[in-house]
């Protein structure tokens, strides 16, 4: 087997995981998804004071390392941007820099380097840090699962949308219903529209915090009835994103038959023929020659 060439796009091959071709192109991944992981974890604990006092210059190293790994991932995924698209290297680079995952990989390090540069308070220094958080949606770019979701919302996007329209109508209306109902009883609670729509929020969520209720008779009659129309109201987005994952979960499914039938016929085809190299590997199916 001829030693690998370390080339633009075997970097881009190593960098993509659902482009893994070899053994340790996968092993990149997993590394990269068990540095994000850790990293979330890392960010939960420091919230523990005891720990971050005792373990500070773990975590301080620990963010460190990772900052340098994934600026590395971040600049070697530019580089390797023409091998995915077809336009030119400046373009295809620049299309890049503004996707969805480049700007998530952007915001996962900027936080560490923007102190290096600007003078920033140190309140705003604490929120800033925040965004560190953000490193839990690399997870999409190594997840079937989080893509297939990603998929799910833009192929559901204008039923969700239909269906949330007809939730702000109704937000609407309970809202100013609930306004009239209650704003002589309750002045304070109902103050205004705007202030009745966070009663109507609780209510056709089913969250129900309670904080602000009707007390008149005409109010827990309404009050009731936007309660009940609430649970079907939640239902129908969560109906939704169930048909349609249930339905891309099966075309994956199909999808990946298909791609292992086609693999098998063309090894298979192949295996057939003396002579003929393996797709996969490169060396020949059969060592005899044909006699002559």
């Amino acid at each position: 087997m001829q030693p690998r060439k370390f080339s633009r796009k075997s970097f881009y091959h190593a960098l993509e995981p659902f482009q893994a071709r070899r053994g340790y192109d996968k092993a990149i991944g997993i590394f990269l998804t068990a540095l994000i992981i850790s990293n979330i974890v890392a960010v939960v604990l420091e919230t523990v004071p005891s720990l971050f006092r005792n373990y500070h210059n773990f975590f301080v190293g620990f963010e460190v390392f990772s900052v340098i790994v994934f600026t590395l991932e971040y600049f070697m995924r530019i580089w390797t941007a023409p091998e995915g698209d077809d336009s030119r290297p400046i373009i295809s680079r620049l299309k890049f820099m503004v996707s969805p995952f480049a700007v998530i990989d952007l915001l996962a390090i900027l936080p560490f380097f923007l102190p290096l540069f600007i003078t920033i308070d140190l309140r705003y220094l604490r929120a800033l840090r925040l965004f560190r958080i953000v490193r839990i949606f690399k997870l999409g770019r190594y997840s079937k699962s989080m893509r297939l979701l990603s998929y799910v919302f833009r192929e559901r996007a204008p039923d969700l949308i239909v269906a949330f329209s007809v939730g702000l109508v109704l937000l609407v209306v309970s809202a100013t219903s609930m306004y009239f109902f209650e704003h002589e009883a309750q002045p304070e609670a109902f103050s205004s529209i705007p202030a009745a729509m966070w009663w109507a929020i609780a209510t056709l969520t089913t969250v129900g915090y309670g904080d602000i209720y009707p007390i008149t008779v005409g109010g827990k009659v309404f009050g009731s009835m936007v309660a009940v129309i609430g649970v079907g109201l939640v239902a129908i987005p969560t109906g939704i994103l169930g048909a349609g994952l249930v339905e891309a979960i099966e075309e994956t499914k199909r999808q990946e038959r298909e791609q292992e039938e086609k693999e098998k016929a063309r090894f298979e085809k192949a295996y057939k023929q003396e002579g003929e190299k393996c797709p996969h590997c490169g060396e020949a199916l059969h060592s005899e020659k044909k006699s002559a």
